[in-house]
């Protein structure tokens, strides 16, 4: 799944945090505090973010060339 540009209930634009998010998680911080310091309140923005998974490597394998 690609992170949508809005989130799908609200209509917060939040695309452009998921870099960020994502960088901060790999060196090891709290989920929630870096939510909480993104700005991102609503559950709703919260669950595109938590229900994230990374399947692009793994569809990249069966790709016809």
């Amino acid at each position: 799944m690609i992170i949508p540009v809005r989130c799908f209930s609200c209509g917060k634009p939040i695309g452009h945090l998921w870099e960020e998010y994502k960088k901060r998680i790999e060196e090891g911080e709290n989920k929630k505090k870096v939510l909480e310091e993104l700005g991102l309140e609503r559950f709703c923005c919260r669950s595109v973010f938590l229900g994230q998974a990374d399947n692009l490597e793994l569809i990249a394998k069966f790709k016809k060339a």
